[in-house]
């Protein structure tokens, strides 16, 4: 997809931020930015316009953020980046654990959102245009269709943000292997630097939705010091 071909719904309840963002993107070949001040008017927009990003304050007039993000997961999967004053490593891991796939503090170059927007939609794009793995992992009780991007846990459909599709399909791809949480944030994110809380976060929020026991994890295990392996029993895969 062309630059001019997305939409942004920027969710800030300053009307210079809105106005300013607006203007980058409208420079940079965004055609489609929709505008929200509140958490209500968030909901309306994205249900309304389906935007494939969404930029959005932590701190809004009638709800927080993070509040609104995990009510927003209910009903769309697409990137969310955080924009927000707090800037502690528990507010971002905060961010994380309720679906945020970036997290923007103020105050902000606007050309850096811009590029942080470009590369999670480039993302977005590889795995709806099924550049990552043209593959159905089939373990029986769950299931990850990577052509339609669906997740199936015990004949359930599961919501599954992005990225934390792209984890599992990478989990999948390289079963019973030591893996870094360097090599992890590299292959998955595609950036080389960083990223350690970040993909404990999201490994963290696979095992709840697959694990009986996420504190005691049987699929996604940490091997200290290391990193994570994906036990499974290779044999019962099924791969298109």
């Amino acid at each position: 997809m062309k630059t001019e071909d997305y939409s942004i719904l920027i969710i800030d309840d300053d009307p210079y931020i809105l106005d300013l963002l607006t203007t980058v993107f409208e420079k940079e070949g965004f055609q489609h930015i929709f505008k929200a001040s509140t958490g209500e008017e968030a909901k309306f927009q994205t249900t309304k316009n389906n935007p494939d990003i969404l930029l959005l304050d932590v701190m809004l007039p009638d709800t927080d953020g993070f509040t609104l993000c995990s009510q927003l997961r209910s009903y769309t999967s697409v990137p969310v980046l955080f924009l927000t004053a707090k800037s502690t490593d528990l507010d971002k891991l905060q961010g994380f654990s309720i679906g945020g796939d970036d997290y923007i503090t103020k105050p902000f170059n606007p050309l850096e959102v811009v590029a942080r927007v470009k590369a999670q939609l480039k993302r977005s794009n590889q795995l709806e245009s099924n550049q990552l793995t043209k593959a159905v992992y089939d373990y029986g009780f769950f299931k990850i269709d990577s052509n339609k991007g669906k997740l199936t846990v015990k004949g359930r459909q599961v919501e599954c943000p992005l990225l934390e599709l792209k984890l599992l399909l990478y989990f999948c791809e390289h079963p019973n292997q030591v893996l870094s949480k360097h090599q992890i944030y590299r292959d998955v994110w595609g950036e080389y630097y960083g990223g350690d809380n970040t993909v404990m976060v999201h490994v963290h929020r696979l095992r709840e939705k697959l694990e009986e026991n996420p504190s005691n994890p049987l699929l996604i295990k940490t091997v200290r010091g290391l990193g994570y392996i994906f036990e499974l029993d290779t044999t019962t895969k099924e791969s298109s």
